[in-house]
C-alpha cells in the first residue's frame, strides 16, 4: 500500500488544542489552534475542530493526502481511544475522541497519553532516535513517564501502564495530588520544585534573590534562573530535585536496564545544576551490573513542536 506524505498531529491540552500537518521528515507544514474550552460537548468541540482543520488539510493537499491522525492528550488510552476522566478537560466521564476524529475525517485516529506521545516523537525524531529501550520523563505541572521496551511502547493490561509519576520516593513524605503521600511528582514536577526551594528559604537564612519573589507566585523557572546565576539556596533546590530523579531512574532501571531516560519539559532547562546531580545519584545509587550503562539525555526536540511531533509519530 502507498504510504501517503502528511500525518495530523494533536496535541490536545487543557487551553488549547494545537494540531500540525506532519511529513514523514518531521517537518510541520501546517499548524492551527483551537480553543479547547466553550464548545460544550465533545462531539460539538470535535465538529469545530474539524471545520478549523479542513483549509489546513486543504493547503497540504487535502484528505486524501493525509495517512491519519494522532492524538496525545492527557488520561487518553491507547487501547480504547476514549480519554477517561480527565480533570483538566471540560468533558466529563470517557469520550470517544478516537470514534468522533476518525467519523469526521474519514481517515484513522490513534490516541494515547502525552507522555507517551512525547516518547514517540522522542523515538520516531529526537534523543531517542534509533533506540528500542528507553523511557521519557516529562517534566511539568506534573510528571509522567512514556516506556519503550523492545522497540514497543508499554501500555499495560489496561492501556494506563507508565505511572512512575507516582512512584513513592519519600514514605510518608509531601501529599501529591494524586491523593498519595511522597510520590515523584510532589518533588520533581515544576510546583514540586518551587516548593523545595520556599522550604529551604524557611529553613535557611542565607540571602537569595528568590526571596523578592512572592511566595504564591514562585516557579521552578526562577529557580532555574537564579541557579544558573550562582544562587546558592537555588542551586541546593535543585540538588535536591536532581537527586530525587536519579535515584528514582535507578530503580526505575531494575525493572527494565534501558539504553536511556529521556528528560523533557521546563524544570529541565536549568541544565547542569540540575542534570549533573541526576546523573550523580543514578550512578551511586543503581545496581552495579547497570552502572556506566544508561544514558541521562535531554530531549532535543523543540518544546513548541514537541508535543504534536509526538502525536504525529502515533499516526506513522
Amino acid at each position: 500500500m502507498e504510504k501517503k506524505p502528511f500525518v495530523i498531529g494533536l496535541d490536545l491540552g487543557g487551553t488549547n488544542s494545537a494540531f500540525g500537518i506532519v511529513d514523514r521528515d518531521a517537518n510541520i507544514v501546517e499548524r492551527v489552534t483551537v480553543p479547547t474550552t466553550g464548545h460544550g460537548t465533545a462531539e460539538q468541540y470535535v465538529k469545530d475542530c474539524v471545520a478549523e482543520l479542513m483549509p489546513v488539510i486543504e493547503r497540504a493537499g487535502g484528505i486524501s493526502q493525509i495517512q491519519g491522525m494522532g492524538v496525545g492528550a492527557p488520561n487518553a488510552n491507547y487501547y480504547t481511544g476514549e480519554i477517561m476522566q480527565a480533570p483538566n478537560l471540560p468533558w466529563k466521564g470517557c469520550v470517544p475522541l478516537a470514534k468522533l476524529f476518525g467519523e469526521a475525517l474519514g481517515v484513522p485516529v490513534v490516541i494515547t497519553n502525552d507522555a507517551n506521545a512525547a516518547a514517540m516523537g522522542e523515538m520516531a525524531y529526537g534523543a531517542a532516535k534509533g533506540m528500542k529501550n528507553f523511557i521519557e520523563i516529562t517534566l511539568g505541572t506534573g510528571v509522567g513517564s512514556g516506556i519503550v521496551v523492545n522497540g514497543q511502547m508499554v501500555y499495560g493490561c489496561d492501556g494506563f501502564a507508565g505511572e512512575l509519576g507516582h512512584t513513592i520516593i519519600v514514605p510518608g513524605g509531601r501529599e501529591c495530588g494524586c491523593g498519595r503521600k511522597g510520590c515523584l511528582e510532589a518533588y520533581c514536577s515544576g510546583p514540586g520544585v518551587a516548593r523545595t526551594a520556599l522550604e529551604l528559604m524557611a529553613e535557611r537564612r542565607e540571602k537569595s534573590v528568590l526571596r523578592d519573589i512572592v511566595p504564591s507566585k514562585m516557579m521552578s523557572k526562577d529557580v532555574s534562573i537564579a541557579a544558573n546565576n550562582g544562587d546558592t539556596l537555588a542551586l541546593e533546590a535543585l540538588k535536591i530535585t536532581g537527586r530525587c530523579l536519579g535515584e528514582a531512574c535507578a530503580n526505575f532501571m531494575n525493572f527494565c536496564s534501558m539504553e536511556a531516560f529521556v528528560f523533557f519539559g521546563g524544570p529541565v532547562k536549568a541544565g547542569e545544576p540540575l542534570m549533573k546531580h541526576v546523573r550523580e545519584a543514578f550512578e551511586e545509587n543503581v545496581l552495579p551490573i547497570y552502572r556506566g550503562k544508561a544514558q541521562i539525555l535531554l530531549s532535543n526536540l523543540k518544546d513548541s513542536d514537541a508535543a504534536i511531533l509526538g502525536a504525529s509519530a502515533l499516526a506513522l
